[in-house]
């Protein structure tokens, strides 16, 4: 398999700060090429929601630089000690980040969405409500939000159509930092031949429907990078002309 990547990042209409934070890996390795994508959205008082995020990025881009890539070379790679290494990275994270809030009395913290993209297989470690989505023949949210209104319309208590208005939408159940306990999800699949896989931050997806991600970031409209990267700028500056107030994120992998 092999992969095209890009992302774009805005600090929005609204903001003072860009709170968010991405990064993306793609290297050859002895099994062929390998790549990595990870959004975080960061939250906090005195606009310290970007130091969650960066450290989280920080701490996981460590990880796959040294450890991966040493699990790699030396043939130890397994899903249980990938799924070990990611719990573990976000709960030093968790503790880290709630220490330093609790020293500056703050609270801050931040949503973590990651995929491993490794011999024909994704993996998805995710906390809170970035999202990662399958475009392919369609759009195919591959996580679930970890927000007070998704378990809502998960107890059958609101509709979808009531939770895009509900002034508690962004309410997250969890996330690292600011969580006593968090419990990340974990999610394998099989990766798609000539498929998108996007991450976003939340304010990336508000404004914008899955036809016009698929219409802009989709396999047919997005062939090479520059096709990606049109389409990423494109999505963002129509979320900003939507009246989106959120920092908005997206990175792009396209499988080939």
């Amino acid at each position: 398999m092999d992969y095209i990547a890009t992302y774009n990042t805005d600090i929005g209409i609204r903001k003072n700060t860009n709170q968010d934070s991405l990064a993306i890996r793609v290297i050859q390795s002895p099994a062929g090429k390998v790549s990595f994508g990870i959004v975080c959205d960061g939250m906090g008082g005195l606009e310290k929601g970007e130091v969650a995020s960066k450290e989280v990025i920080m701490a996981f881009c460590k990880w796959f630089d040294e450890t991966f890539v040493s699990d790699l070379v030396n043939n130890r790679f397994s899903v249980t000690s990938l799924r070990e290494q990611w719990d573990d990275i976000i709960q030093v994270q968790n503790k880290r980040l709630g220490n330093y809030g609790a020293a500056n009395n703050l609270m801050l913290g931040t949503t973590v969405s990651a995929i491993l993209m490794y011999n024909d297989e994704y993996y998805i470690v995710h906390v809170g409500d970035s999202r990662v989505y399958e475009m392919a023949k369609n759009v195919r949210q591959l996580t679930n939000d970890q927000t007070f209104v998704a378990r809502e319309i998960a107890m059958g208590r609101m509709t979808e159509e009531q939770a895009k208005t509900d002034p508690r939408r962004s309410v997250l159940l969890q996330c690292v930092g600011a969580s006593p306990v968090v419990e990340p999800d974990f999610i394998k699949g099989h990766l798609k031949k000539d498929a998108v896989y996007l991450l976003c931050s939340d304010g990336f997806r508000h404004q914008i429907s899955d036809e016009e991600m698929m219409d802009k970031l989709g396999p047919e409209a997005a062939a090479t990078e520059e096709d990606l990267q049109y389409g990423c700028v494109y999505l963002t500056e129509l979320v900003k002309n939507r009246h989106e107030t959120d920092n908005i994120s997206v990175a792009v992998i396209r499988t080939m």
